[in-house]
């Protein structure tokens, strides 16, 4: 059964990294698929991003590597996918996600949503907190892979 992981993922973090790990092994195959939204600030370009994820999962076989810019449910239609991923760090996450799953559901009601919980050592890093952290100079090291502290300190020097 296929499933699709969809994020902005800007940038990838450990925390994000456990989820993909955790549904490979639940999922035949899982797209991990960067979603483009044209009202959100990237630091990263969508191919930078592209990027940074394919070499972080490149030793996990059944993950591809995607992007998209539309809503959610057409490229679940057009990839034949019925499983959405969202991993979920605390209770505060859960509220959004469920008004997410809802309304994906009845858009496409062939599609279910799975929540997982991420790793408690991850609870609390998203992609904001690394950039702000990364920003006043803090280490970031145990938050992201190395191939995206470096980027990040770069983009964050120019």
């Amino acid at each position: 059964m296929k499933a699709i992981y969809p994020g902005s993922f800007d940038p990838i973090t450990f925390g994000h990294l456990d989820i993909i790990k955790r549904a490979s092994k639940i999922f035949s195959e899982v797209f991990v698929v960067v979603m483009e939204n044209k009202r959100k600030k990237y630091t990263f370009s969508l191919e930078e991003r592209i990027e940074m994820i394919k070499e972080c999962t490149k030793d996990i076989a059944n993950i591809k590597v995607d992007y998209f810019n539309g809503l959610l449910v057409d490229y679940l239609q057009k990839n034949k996918i019925d499983v959405i991923i969202r991993g979920l760090r605390a209770v505060t996450d859960f509220e959004y996600e469920l008004q997410m799953a809802m309304a994906n559901k009845e858009m496409c009601p062939h599609t279910d949503t799975v929540f997982l919980m991420t790793d408690k050592k991850y609870s609390f890093i998203s992609s904001s907190l690394v950039k702000e952290v990364a920003y006043f100079g803090g280490d970031i090291s145990r938050w992201v892979p190395k191939n995206v502290e470096k980027k990040l300190i770069q983009k964050l020097r120019e």
